[in-house]
């Protein structure tokens, strides 16, 4: 079909339309509230989860504070203080932080768009209900003194089996092992979501600033969490198998450990910035009625700030010993960020001088972002130059250059969106009063708890102590910071039950009340709108003032349902118009119990119950067939009428389907794990005199010709079974290539005496080999399961062709691999 440009419906549609689209958007009650994947579940879920970690983590650091008030104080034992100290970081950067702000996106970008929903619902389900179980696992750690001690950032020595010798390093792995899985998943839903399931109309220039700043922390989040997942991985296999990437004795080194650690950990913070940042640039314009100021100039910036983020990991290494050009080259950076930042700090306070400033609650809290987060970014730049550095680093000055970034820069913005937002959950306001009173408490409470931090930093008070005595000069600073730790609490807890006290009222319309310009407060149910309006503009409600009456009669695209399922509209993602319809899976049990049993498996195989492990394992892979076995069904009807007159492709496939995309951006995903990998095995052999190392031995040259004969080979088949309908030998035959080609690589690098226990370099070489095996475990059951389906149509066959794409892609890492060891 050619491309849609035709109008939207002129009249207003008949309400027998309407029947359909409410069965088919019906709430599930009871029990089966738990199948619910639709974003409005998915993200209330989301976002209670995430505060109730807030609240445990903040819980947490009390108890720290309250250790801390007086010298020599014994309220916590040293090991429960480590375990408090672990455990607060790792719950407030890793379950309250990245979680919150994916939560806040999942609610509210549906509605910005004009989308009846994100283009996988089970895999926002999924990712929610792995994140829920993932942390609670993990919370749980520290009733039975299991809780991990080593640190939020995991540094070896420290964490290996010599110095942890117990589970608690162990859970810590896990639990993070399911951030990643939930924070990649989340960003796979917001990047297709974003790009092309945007209401007709919604160009480029049109996306809510908001949504900008998601997708460019979508991408960084791409990016930035293979090198941890890869770093966890080695971890946990130095802890297990005794391979010694991290053990300088054995050729290992722990300073790798911070490379892989901070590539993710640096861009985390503005990870966790950027979506705080488009809340804000989308709050201030409806809350001082004008326009933001330099809003192309804002969206640059974000994506400004994200990619020098990257440049920005050895920042928290200036200590660690390297290299005086790289150390210039990352302070140059660490500044340089300043500049785009300052870019949106001017856009939002040129937009409160143009427009007229109302000091309402959403106000107050973003006029204390600005104040707290300009503090914490001035101190950045000071710890961005290198002396300085020196001086400060582990001191708690950088502990108080952390807090007021992070609280700054998220728990304020956070605050605020409560306040703007709160109307769509039930139609009503928090109370202004009591508002006045949170931002009184959390603002000085703020301020007295870590304003402090930065003087006895600088007066030499170390990080991560238990106690200090009194000759130390550290009473009074510390007796302050708890105070406000204490005052920060109180304005949390006085914000939490006028949270509680609001949503226990009776549901209503939610209305407009700050006169907003945006999608998201048009007339929402379930389904989202009526109809998906056209957008002719940055501020719709503001320049198309009829839109919420047209969109309500059905006058806009898709009024009611086509199928008799869930549905959305997928555009083009630079012109916004029509491409086909969506087709969107209802509410199911899979995504709960595939989560369950992912999470059990994992839990379980740490306490070392194998066959336990396994049985949730394989019902893991169970619900994960059945999911997808659904997802293969064909359409009813080739075409939907869409609007008056304007039929669209119901599904596509290739290129035109958004799973397509989705599986590029999982290829991105695992190709930056493989790079991560590459990265240990080059760090390790430059290490070495001699590479490979005395004892180490590469297989003879036949052996890697054959192996990249066998991938090859694979390949090919792969994309033949593509070419035609499907027929079950070619797939199975590239399995037995990959397979075979995998075994050839194993049989040779052990008849080559390769042993990972007796060396890093070997260790590295074999992390490679597993990862390979990885691709192989994955792909040859999947190949059995095409073949299994039998001849696909040309419009069910979405996991065919994604299957072939990471195919080659595991073939083209494989053929990597040799060659990079060979060359090395």
């Amino acid at each position: 079909m050619s491309e849609a440009r035709a109008t939207p419906n002129s009249l207003p549609r008949p309400p027998g339309e309407y029947e359909a689209l409410e069965r088919a958007w019906r709430k599930p009650a009871g029990w089966r509230a738990l199948t619910a994947v639709n974003n409005t579940r998915i993200g209330r879920l989301y976002l209670a989860t995430a505060f109730g970690f807030f609240l445990f983590a903040g819980a947490l650091a009390l108890a720290m504070r309250l250790q801390l008030a007086v010298p020599g104080n014994d309220f916590l034992a040293p090991g429960t203080y480590n375990q408090f100290f672990t455990m607060h970081g790792t719950v407030m950067m890793f379950l309250f932080a990245i979680p919150m702000v994916e939560a806040i996106a999942v609610f509210l970008l549906p509605g910005m768009l004009g989308a009846r929903d994100l283009p996988f619902p089970r895999l926002s389900a999924y990712a929610y209900w792995a994140y829920a179980f993932g942390g609670a696992g993990f919370i749980a750690t520290l009733a039975f003194g299991l809780a991990p001690d080593g640190g939020w950032f995991m540094y070896p020595p420290l964490t290996g089996k010599e110095y942890s010798p117990g589970l608690n390093a162990d859970f810590w792995l896990l639990g993070i092992g399911f951030i990643e899985i939930s924070a990649i998943a989340g960003a796979i839903e917001l990047i297709i979501g974003i790009l092309f399931t945007r209401t007709p109309g919604m160009t480029p220039a049109r996306i809510p600033v908001f949504a900008w700043s998601m997708l460019v922390v979508a991408a960084m989040v791409v990016f930035a969490f293979p090198p941890l997942i890869a770093g966890t991985a080695l971890l946990e296999l130095e802890r297990a198998y005794d391979w010694p990437f991290f053990i300088p004795a054995r050729g290992g080194d722990p300073v790798l450990w911070q490379h892989l650690f901070w590539f993710f950990g640096h861009p985390e913070v503005y990870i966790i910035f950027l979506p705080a940042a488009g809340m804000v640039s989308s709050m201030l314009p409806a809350l001082v009625q004008t326009p933001l100021v330099a809003r192309r100039a804002v969206i640059v910036s974000l994506a400004a700030v994200g990619t020098l983020s990257f440049a920005l990991w050895m920042h928290h290494m200036f200590t660690a010993g390297l290299g005086q050009l790289e150390t210039s080259l990352v302070s140059a950076a660490s500044m340089a960020i300043a500049v785009p930042t300052a870019v949106q700090v001017f856009a939002w306070i040129a937009t409160l001088w143009r427009g007229r400033v109302q000091l309402n609650a959403p106000t107050l809290f973003i006029l204390g972002f600005l104040l707290v987060f300009v503090l914490g970014g001035l101190t950045g730049v000071m710890v961005a130059a290198v002396p300085f550095d020196w001086q400060a680093h582990d001191s708690y000055f950088i502990v108080a250059h952390l807090h007021y970034v992070l609280v700054g820069g998220l728990v304020f913005p956070m605050f605020a969106a409560a306040y703007f937002w709160m109307p769509l959950f039930k139609g009503h306001r928090m109370s202004e009063p009591w508002a006045r009173w949170v931002f009184g408490l959390v603002f000085g409470g703020t301020n007295v708890a870590f304003f402090p931090m930065h003087i006895s930093g600088l007066l030499g008070m170390p990080r991560r102590v238990y106690s200090y005595g009194t000759e130390m000069g550290w009473t009074g600073l510390n007796m302050a910071s708890t105070v406000g730790a204490l005052l920060l609490a109180g304005g949390a807890a006085l914000f939490l039950i006028d949270l509680v006290r609001t949503l226990r009222r009776p549901q209503r319309a939610h209305g407009n009340p700050w006169r907003a310009s945006s999608l998201e407060w048009l007339p929402q149910d379930e389904y989202a709108t009526r109809s998906q309006p056209e957008v002719r503009s940055a501020e719709p409600l503001w320049r198309q003032p009829l839109l919420e009456q047209e969109v309500e009669t059905g006058m806009h695209w898709l009024p009611g349902s086509v199928t008799g399922r869930r549905e959305t509209l997928v555009t083009g993602w630079r012109d916004a118009r029509p491409r086909h319809l969506l087709v969107l899976p209802g509410d199911s049990w899979l995504p709960f119990l595939c989560a369950f049993g992912t999470a059990a498996f994992f839990l379980l195989l740490t306490l070392q119950l194998a066959i336990a492990a396994w049985l949730f394992g394989a019902l893991a892979i169970a619900t994960l067939v059945a999911w997808l076995w659904a997802a293969d069904r064909p359409p009813a009807a080739a075409q939907a009428l869409v609007a008056e007159g304007v039929a669209v492709p119901i599904g596509a496939q290739g290129r035109a389907s958004h799973s397509w995309w989705a599986t590029w951006v999982l290829v991105v995903v695992d190709v930056a794990i493989f790079a991560s990998l590459a990265f240990t095995l080059v760090h390790l052999s430059m290490k070495l005199e001699v590479c490979p190392p005395p004892g180490a031995h590469l297989p003879d040259r036949p052996w890697p010709w054959l192996q990249a004969s066998l991938l090859t080979a694979s390949s090919v088949l792969a994309w033949w079974s593509g070419r035609r309908p499907l027929q079950w030998w070619p797939i199975l035959a590239a399995a037995t290539c990959l397979l075979g080609a995998f075994a050839a690589d194993l049989g040779a690098h052990r008849h080559a005496g390769l042993a990972p226990s007796g060396d890093a370099w070997s260790a590295s070489v074999a992390a490679l080999l597993c990862y390979e095996g990885l691709h192989a475990s994955v792909l040859a059951p999947a190949a059995i399961y095409l073949a299994a389906r039998g001849k696909l149509r040309a419009a069910s066959r979405a996991t065919l062709d994604n299957t072939i794409l990471l195919w080659h892609c595991a073939v083209a890492q494989a053929l990597a691999g040799l060659a990079l060891l060979y060359w090395l």
